[in-house]
């Protein structure tokens, strides 16, 4: 893909999962990742691969739900390497998701947690990346939503709900800095076998899974990354403001 050569990309939430495939798939065309998460040996495990390989990143620990944490994992990043150019936002607790039950009985502590992490958070790594965007002239951020952002569910409200916000928060910045040359855009992954999802769900449930949807396959990680990627290539440079669907056909819309 054109144009993410020598581009600095903060990666926030990358230890493992589908951060760590994008931070791996973008320094492999050529971008310099910094790997960072809460999980500050996976960050580094991540980093140190994509480094082994012939990219270049490095990792850094955050808090996304702590606002001075977010601000210094954007200052660190501009003073690694001098700028930044763009920015994929993927933190989550699944911790805080397993407990994530029904709007009667759901404990508020997770309802909490769950937006401080997935909405909040989202929000923080926006508003204290987009100043060190527009200094470079524009640049490009790529949210990770879901598509329980789209579907009924009779569990994970906090979840689905912070996920239509995530979709919201995408358009409000294409839509208040676009013209400044700031791209934003959402992905909604559907499925993804990731190696924490292999490991933790039955056969049955997984196959019960790819029935809903109009693949043959349960998705993996390289369909989300290649999209992550392409986003913020100059391949995708007229894309902006959209929630874009990577699901297998689960979702039509």
């Amino acid at each position: 893909m054109e144009g993410l050569t020598n581009k600095v990309v903060l990666v926030a939430g990358a230890a493992t999962g589908l951060g760590a495939a994008s931070a791996h798939r973008l320094a492999q065309y050529g971008a310099r990742v910094v790997v960072g998460d809460l999980n500050f040996p996976g960050a580094e495990k991540t980093a140190a691969a994509i480094s082994e390989a012939g990219g270049q990143a490095v990792a850094a620990q955050f808090d996304i739900s702590d606002d001075e944490s977010v601000k210094e994992l954007v200052v660190f990043s501009v003073r690694t390497y001098g700028h930044l150019d763009a920015v994929h936002i993927n933190a989550g607790d699944m911790a805080a998701v397993s407990k994530d039950t029904n709007i009667v009985d759901i404990d508020l502590e997770i309802w909490d947690r769950t937006i401080a992490v997935n909405l909040r958070g989202h929000m923080l790594v926006t508003r204290h990346s987009i100043p060190e965007l527009l200094a470079r002239g524009g640049g490009t951020i790529v949210y990770t939503s879901s598509i329980a952002s789209f579907t009924g569910d009779p569990e994970r409200p906090a979840y689905s709900a912070t996920k239509a916000g995530i979709n919201a928060l995408a358009r409000h910045v294409a839509s208040r800095w676009g013209r400044e040359g700031i791209r934003a855009n959402a992905i909604t992954p559907g499925l993804i076998l990731t190696p924490e999802i292999e490991q933790g769900a039955s056969p049955e449930l997984l196959q019960s899974l790819i029935a809903r949807s109009r693949s043959p396959r349960a998705g993996r990680p390289s369909d989300i990354s290649g999209m992550v990627a392409y986003l913020m290539s100059d391949d995708g440079a007229w894309i902006n403001g959209q929630v874009v669907n990577v699901d297998g056909g689960t979702v039509l819309r």
